[in-house]
Order: structure tokens, then C-alpha cells, then sequence
């Protein structure tokens, strides 16, 4: 019989973890006890170390540089870029998450889907510790902080004007926004919303008292005007603020410009005080309108009936907002391109003449809508259709004049004026030689001209001031668009004349007792200034190059005093496709030093609301039925957050500021 197989060794085990069984193990191996045990200490120590570093205040501060990877870094905006060793950090990481999450909107939960959790880990294999959604929602609060340091470092010392308006959630709680328009050093125009902050109410005081707590929390800056809507409750806001004395020292002019009405919201009141008198005929096109876009069915009727007219366009039919006026001239600019087809559809859908109603209305300050008692109108016959013609043209100009209101990534200010004479010529002309339907929407519309945009009391002059303040027009523009207007009335025309150049002149000496408070030693007299002893001092020559230097001060102040004249006297630039208003100002800043100061305030002026309304739709997606229950603070976060994100590309050019910064920092250091 064969001898029984040996036994196996004490202490061997088929297991692979770390502990007792492997010292059995080591000792099977031939390997010193000692020195298995040490190298066995050094593995749990070095595990226990990596295990610390990844929980030791989460992930966000583990960064892998022993080794690596080459990838593709971005250079500006443009597309362009190379390849660069990029090292892994979880870092990094969270905060492009963030970044992501925000700019996106996407909501919280994102980050612990399956799917994008199975993206990272193709993607990014040693990012094992993905943020939770509180994680996230802290990332994006804490980024929110962080940029609004950054961004109060940026408006110190500038001054900007405002926009503001308010808006209704989901959540039935008021939000008012406040967003800050400048012109920073290099003649880039800059947008930045300051606050979207609750409300209780749309009251003045309320609204006054948000505004001033929002300027307080970011300490104070320097405001020129602040743009608003035509709600009474606005002007109760701006009565609040006039009220606080300490206003005072921030505005320009003991804030005799600070009110500016939304020139948009105007117009819009303007043109609707015109459609009233064919409110019916409108109606009966929305109607229609409606009609074929309530239902796939009834869409795809209306599409072969377009085919069979063989309609070429590009564009299909808008429904429009009763409340928005350009909205309604797209409705009818459109529709009227598909009249044909409407009128085929009648023959093609036995409910469409059954089905048109009337639609809702609204007062004439669009402030309260109230639903009228329901009638059947029909589809518009051809009176309609030929009414909409001829309204399409006539409104073509109103509806251009509020893109250029609206515009956000350029200067508004200068517009103003030139728009003005062109509607108020148009409103004339019409009223004298238009047909009758035109020339009684043109009646309706002259009177609510007068009373927003006749009466120079009720105006903002620095409005006016902007058109100056373009090298390409100046006065002789402001003069000659005057004539245009009033030339039936002579003294109205020199008396708005003076009006802005005096706003104009009083706005440059404003600024230049600012300068002179700043650097009291350039306003000295140098003949009072001179000292007897100087001309009696041994070295001649350098009294007289002292003396010297006193008279080319002199010349300059004298100069930099006249800089109205000199700029008023030069012929105005040529107006070409090309031309660059604030890249003009920045390449003459030189020669008109102050000018180019009260230029880069006031041209910075926003004439409309839009900046803050368009808030709204971020602020409506942001806060979807979904995401009803987000805290106000967290939507003020996101909302501000995104919008300084998404600005970044254009960087706020900060030369004044951190010459001021350097020169603060070497007081300290002197003082220590």
C-alpha cells in the first residue's frame, strides 16, 4: 500500500486577503518571518493612507500628478488650441460638474443617473467618487460665492447703470431681478445681474427698498441711471431712492438722471393705442391662426393646403401674445404670406368655419387682461386681409425700432434719438397722406407719442446725450432731427436744443469737479503756487524749468477744460458698415480725457428692460414644475451663476482696479 500523502503546511489557506494566513504562506515561501511581516505592515499602511486621501473632506482635493495624459486644451473662443500633458484631478472634475450643471441647467439628480455614471466611468475611470446631488448642489452654491467675490472685485470703483424688473414663479412668489450694465477699461460693454432676490409685493417701497439692499450687499457702487418700465409702482420705487440721502454721493447730479422708462415697454403702448381700432380684424387672424395650430390634424390640413396654392415660404405661422405687440406684427406678417391657403381651408375643413371664436384682450397700459364674453368673428375676409396688408407695412418700423431698443450685446443709448425722428415722421406722414384706415391708427398713435415722448420734463436728457456722444452725429444730428420733428415750432426746437447741450455740459463738469476733488494739486494755480524764493534760488535754470513745467500744467487744465468745444467743433466721422463706437472712444480717450469718462458712463445707459426680462425665461426653466420646491437662495445662485459663466468669455478688463490694489497694498506695507 502507498504511504499517505504528506500534510499539507500549518496556516495555508486559499484566501488572498491580507491577515494571518498569509504569514503561514510566507513561511511556506522560504521568506523570514520578520521580513514578511514588515513588508505586509507597509501594504495595510500604504491602504489605509489611500483610503484617508480619498475620504479626508471628500474627493475634491485628490489630484494624480505622478503621471500624465496629453489632451486637447481650448485657446479662447475661437476654436483653436493643442495638445498639452493634462494630470487627473478630481478637482478639476467637480468643478467642469459644476460648471456643467449650471450652465445646462440640468437639474441635481443628473449626476446620479445610471447612465451618466456609466459615461464617467468610460470616460474617466479614476474618478471613483462622483458627487452625490447634495455634494452638487453645495458645488454650485459654493461656485456661486466664489464668482460673486470675484465680480465685486470688478465693480469696485466703476459706475453702471441698472436695469430691473419683476416676475411671478410657479411657486406664486415674486422675484425681482437687478442687472448692472458698464463699460469697463477696455471699452468692452459688460451685463452682469446683480440680484434675483424675493420680493413681498410689486409695491414702490418694496421695490426700493430691494433695490437698495441689493446695492448695499455689493457695496454700494457707483449707479448713473437705472432703466424700468412705465408701472406707477417703478416710480414710487424711484421716489424711495431719491429719499435716501446717502444716494447722493453715488449718482451723478444729485440723481437728476437716475429715472429712465423702458423705451420698448413705450413703444409697445404706442403701436397698441393704434391696433385698437381694429382689434376685430386682428382677432379674426389670430383665429385662424390658432385654429390650425391647436392639432397635428388640423396642421397637416393646413399643409396641403399651402402645397396645393404652392406657397413658397420659409417661415410657417405664429401665434402671438396680445400683451406683445411685436409678437402680433410677426402674427399678421406671417399669416398674410398664407393667405391663400386660409382661404382653401374653408373648402378643405367643414369645421373651420364653426370653430374661430374670439380671443382674449387686454387694457391699454398692459397691465390687467380680462377675458371678453366669447363670439364667433369667422375667418378674416378680404377687407381683414387688405387691413393686415397695410398694417404689415406701417408697423415694419415699429417693430424695428424695439429690436434695436432691445439689443444687449451693443450700445443702445446712441440709438434713441435717431429712432425717435424716424417714428415721429412716419406717425406724421401717415396722419397727412396716409389712406384712412393707416391715418386713424396714426392719430391713435400721435397722441400717446405726446404724452410719453413730447414733454421734455418727463424725459431723461441723457438719452438724449448719447446721440451727441456719437462722433458720427453730434449736435449737428440733434438739430437737424429736431427740425425734422417740430418744424412747426421754432422755439421748441432752440429750446430742446439748449436742454441737451446743457445736460451734456453740466454732466462733463460734473465729472470734472469729481477729478479735481480726486487730485486737488492739478487745479492749483501756478502763478499763486510760485514760490518768491524760487527766482531768487541759486540754480536759475531749474526755477525756469520749474516755472516751466507750472505753465504746461496750466495749458493742459485749459485744455482738458475745453474738451466740449473741441470735441463739438470737429466734423463728424464718417457712418460706415465698420464703424466701431466704443473702439472710437477708446482710441481718443488721450486727447479727450474726461469726455471720454462721462462717454463711457452714459453711453452705457440701457434704453429697455429686456436685459432683466429675458431673466425670466432662464428663471422659468430653472423653476419648472419639476423644480418647484428649489429654495429662493439656490435659484438666485444658479440664475447668477449661469449668467456670470456664461459672460466669462468676454473678461472685465480690471487695469484701474489693480493699479488701485497695488498702490492700496504699498500704503499697507509703508504703514507696517
Amino acid at each position: 500500500m502507498p504511504p499517505p500523502p504528506p500534510p499539507p503546511p500549518p496556516n495555508v489557506s486559499d484566501k488572498s486577503n491580507i491577515g494571518g494566513s498569509q504569514s503561514g504562506r510566507v513561511r511556506s515561501m522560504g521568506i523570514p518571518l520578520n521580513l514578511g511581516l514588515h513588508v505586509i505592515t507597509v501594504v495595510l499602511r500604504m491602504r489605509v493612507i489611500q483610503r484617508s486621501m480619498q475620504c479626508k473632506k471628500g474627493p475634491f482635493k485628490n489630484t494624480d500628478k505622478s503621471q500624465t495624459t496629453l489632451g486637447w486644451k481650448m485657446e479662447g473662443g475661437s476654436g483653436g488650441g493643442g495638445l498639452v500633458p493634462i494630470s487627473f484631478s478630481v478637482e478639476a472634475c467637480r468643478q467642469a460638474l459644476t460648471e456643467m450643471i449650471i450652465v445646462d441647467e440640468l437639474p441635481f439628480r443628473f449626476v446620479e443617473g445610471e447612465g451618466f455614471r456609466k459615461f464617467m466611468l468610460v470616460v474617466c475611470p479614476k474618478w471613483v467618487g462622483i458627487p452625490s446631488r447634495w455634494t452638487i448642489a453645495k458645488d454650485c452654491f459654493n461656485l456661486f460665492i466664489s464668482e460673486k467675490i470675484k465680480l465685486k472685485s470688478a465693480l469696485r470703483g466703476q459706475r453702471i447703470s441698472l436695469t430691473t424688473d419683476t416676475w411671478t414663479s410657479v411657486q406664486n412668489l415674486n422675484y425681482m431681478c437687478l442687472t448692472a450694465h458698464f463699460i469697463d477699461d477696455d471699452w468692452k460693454l459688460h451685463k452682469r445681474i446683480l440680484s434675483f432676490s424675493l420680493v413681498e409685493n410689486h409695491k414702490g417701497d418694496t421695490l426700493g427698498k430691494g433695490i437698495e439692499l441689493c446695492l448695499h450687499d455689493w457695496g454700494r457702487p457707483k449707479i448713473l441711471a437705472i432703466t424700468l418700465d412705465n408701472a406707477s409702482s417703478n416710480n414710487g420705487a424711484i421716489s424711495y431712492l431719491k429719499k435716501k440721502t446717502k444716494y447722493r454721493r453715488d449718482t451723478v447730479l444729485e440723481h437728476e438722471f437716475l429715472h429712465v422708462r423702458c423705451c420698448a415697454h413705450i413703444l409697445n403702448l404706442i403701436v397698441r393705442e393704434g391696433l385698437k381700432e381694429y382689434e376685430e380684424s386682428i382677432a379674426k387672424v389670430r383665429g385662424v391662426v390658432k385654429y390650425v395650430k391647436s392639432s397635428p390634424q388640423r396642421w397637416d390640413t393646413f399643409k396641403k393646403c399651402v402645397a396645393l396654392e404652392e406657397i413658397k415660404c420659409k417661415s410657417h405661422v405664429c401665434l402671438d401674445v396680445p400683451t406683445r405687440w411685436n409678437s402680433t406684427y410677426l402674427m399678421l406678417e406671417r399669416a398674410g404670406k398664407f393667405r391663400k391657403a386660409f382661404d382653401r381651408l374653408e373648402e378643405e375643413d367643414m369645421c373651420f368655419l364653426s370653430s374661430i371664436g374670439d380671443d382674449d384682450d387686454d387694457d391699454d397700459e398692459g397691465d390687467v387682461v380680462t377675458r371678453r364674453k366669447s363670439k364667433k368673428l369667422g375667418p378674416p375676409n378680404a377687407s381683414d386681409w387688405d387691413k393686415v396688408r397695410l398694417f404689415e407695412k406701417f408697423l415694419a418700423l415699429f417693430h424695428d425700432a424695439t429690436l434695436r431698443f432691445s439689443g444687449g450685446e451693443y450700445v443702445t443709448c446712441n440709438t434713441f434719438f435717431s429712432e425717435l425722428v424716424n417714428i415721429k415722421n412716419a406717425i406724421n406722414i401717415e396722419c397727412e397722406e396716409g389712406s384712412p384706415m393707416v391715418g386713424l391708427m396714426a392719430s391713435n398713435m400721435k397722441r400717446k407719442f405726446e404724452k410719453y415722448w413730447e414733454n421734455m420734463d418727463n424725459q431723461n436728457m441723457l438719452l438724449y446725450v448719447g446721440i451727441v456722444l456719437d462722433p458720427r452725429y453730434k449736435m449737428r444730428y440733434l438739430d437737424f432731427g429736431l427740425r425734422k420733428m417740430y418744424a412747426y415750432d421754432q422755439s421748441k426746437i432752440i429750446d430742446m436744443s439748449w436742454k441737451v447741450k446743457n445736460a451734456f455740459i453740466r454732466m462733463y463738469e460734473a465729472y470734472i469737479q469729481n477729478e479735481e476733488g480726486s487730485s486737488p494739486q492739478r487745479t492749483s494755480s501756478p502763478r499763486e503756487d510760485a514760490s518768491p524764493s524760487t527766482t531768487q534760488s541759486t540754480n536759475r535754470h531749474a526755477a525756469l524749468m520749474a516755472q516751466f513745467k507750472q505753465e504746461l500744467q496750466s495749458e493742459d487744465s485749459l485744455e482738458s477744460r475745453s474738451e466740449v468745444d473741441r470735441y463739438l467743433a470737429e466734423k463728424c466721422e464718417d457712418e460706415g458698415d465698420n464703424f466701431d463706437l466704443l473702439n472710437w472712444w477708446k482710441v481718443n480717450s488721450v486727447r479727450y480725457r474726461i469726455l471720454s469718462k462721462v462717454a463711457r458712463d452714459v453711453l452705457a445707459i440701457p434704453v429697455s428692460t429686456v436685459a432683466s426680462e429675458s431673466t425670466f425665461s432662464t428663471a422659468g426653466r430653472v423653476l419648472d414644475p419639476f423644480r418647484s420646491s428649489l429654495n429662493p437662495m439656490m435659484v438666485e445662485a444658479l440664475i447668477c451663476a449661469q449668467n456670470w459663466l456664461r459672460s466669462s468669455s468676454t473678461p472685465i478688463s480690471l487695469r484701474t482696479l489693480m493699479d488701485e490694489v497695488e498702490e492700496f497694498e504699498k500704503q499697507i506695507d509703508m504703514g507696517m
